[in-house]
């Protein structure tokens, strides 16, 4: 593992989506640390720039760029502010992601039977559409890199293996939005690589970290469930179509 790969004229840079909070603020806090130019992305703005303002003062590089995953226009603008700071990508991070509607607490998700398509709909425009949308705006200046590389944040319970088996956390409830759209994400991602060999594109699962996505329920701490998003980003040169978590590899 390479954890620094920046040269005194050109930083390693990177491209975080949803990363005013949670595991991307923590992947961006991580990575600039090492010396990488972190590009921010958020949908929000206020919470994006201030997000970016606290690690700069920490001493990182990193520039907020606003970034709406599920809007075109939003994502062609973003990365027109990237190519603006920089000639190359060397990594782009697809992190953000939603896990869909809920009737009550994290314990009273909508079931199959009350599932609706006006429900599905806006999860997978996030969590799938919206790292395809990113990734191909981001392809011009990835492919300038020397080793350019996507790392797509997905999650255990897209694997099918895990879902299937019924000693498995993942398995004891039925949740037709999130899980179906990470499975969707993983294939994409494995499509991705086996069309565009010159660009590396794996999956990492955080593991049931501690964020708001799950209402801070998780046992991991975010630092923990950042551990394979850093490890693929900072790999270099490494593998392509992998599944991984902090452990090793996760079954499709």
């Amino acid at each position: 593992m390479s954890n620094s790969t920046s040269t005194l004229d050109h930083p390693t840079t990177v491209l975080i989506t949803g990363a005013n909070k949670g595991l991307g603020y923590e992947t961006a806090r991580r990575l600039g640390a090492l010396g990488w130019r972190v590009f921010l992305g958020a949908r929000d703005e206020t919470r994006g720039q201030t997000a970016a303002d606290a690690l700069s003062a920490d001493g990182a590089d990193v520039i907020f760029v606003p970034l709406d995953v599920v809007s075109d226009e939003s994502v062609t603008a973003a990365l027109e502010t990237v190519a603006e700071r920089t000639d190359r990508l060397d990594v782009l991070i697809n992190n953000a992601g939603i896990t869909g509607e809920q009737v009550g607490p994290m314990d009273e998700l909508i079931t199959p039977e009350q599932t609706l398509p006006k429900h599905l709909l806006p999860v997978l425009d996030v969590n799938v559409l919206g790292p395809l949308r990113v990734t191909r705006a981001s392809l011009p200046l990835l492919r300038a890199a020397d080793d350019p590389r996507v790392v797509m944040v997905s999650s255990g319970a897209g694997s099918l293996t895990h879902m299937t088996d019924s000693s498995r956390p993942e398995a004891q409830r039925a949740h037709l939005m999130y899980p179906t759209s990470k499975t969707a994400l993983n294939m994409l991602t494995v499509q991705y690589a086996n069309g565009i060999p010159d660009v590396r594109f794996n999956l990492a699962d955080p593991g049931f970290t501690e964020t708001d996505l799950n209402h801070q329920q998780g046992t991991q701490t975010v630092t923990e469930g950042t551990d394979a998003i850093v490890e693929l980003a900072t790999t270099s040169p490494g593998p392509t179509r992998q599944f991984r978590d902090r452990h090793g590899v996760v079954p499709w």
